[in-house]
């Protein structure tokens, strides 16, 4: 499994931080050749799924992730999700944290923490869709938190 971290700091607000984070369909906005639909009707909670697709066509796979961990930032407060992989061909988890920035204006701190692994790829590929995750997901994060 491929072990990766992305930390950016934002001037957002937390929970506009979040919102833009956690808005899943939004993902397939900034991540090129995938839709994202939720599965489970709103508002995200504990149990929702939601499905990632990704691919061109019959070459593609679907990535279902459920939320085990739902914690909005609250007032001054950070903010956790975490998801658990389903997929039969991506396994693995990730971790959605919010930190505001105690200073003046601070606006926000983002960790997203993920394992990840393929379930075709030898152990020996780890190295390699590590680094292909870690600026894959990190392009995917700028643009959410740029896009309103």
């Amino acid at each position: 499994m491929a072990l990766f971290l992305i930390c950016r700091s934002t001037p957002l607000a937390p929970m506009e931080a979040w919102r833009r984070l956690t808005a899943w369909e939004r993902h397939a906005e900034v991540v090129p050749l995938t839709r994202v639909g939720v599965v489970t009707g709103p508002p995200t909670q504990e149990g929702t799924v939601f499905v990632a697709r990704s691919g061109v066509g019959p070459v593609a796979f679907d990535d279902p992730m459920e939320v085990v961990v739902w914690r909005p930032p609250q007032g001054e407060g950070s903010g956790m999700c975490r998801l658990v992989k389903r997929g039969m061909f991506v396994m693995g988890w990730a971790e959605i944290e919010v930190h505001p920035v105690p200073v003046v204006g601070g606006g926000s701190r983002v960790v997203w923490r993920e394992e990840l692994a393929v379930r075709v790829l030898p152990r020996l590929v780890d190295p390699l869709l590590k680094r292909a995750a870690r600026w894959m997901f990190g392009r995917a994060v700028d643009r959410l938190l740029l896009r309103p």
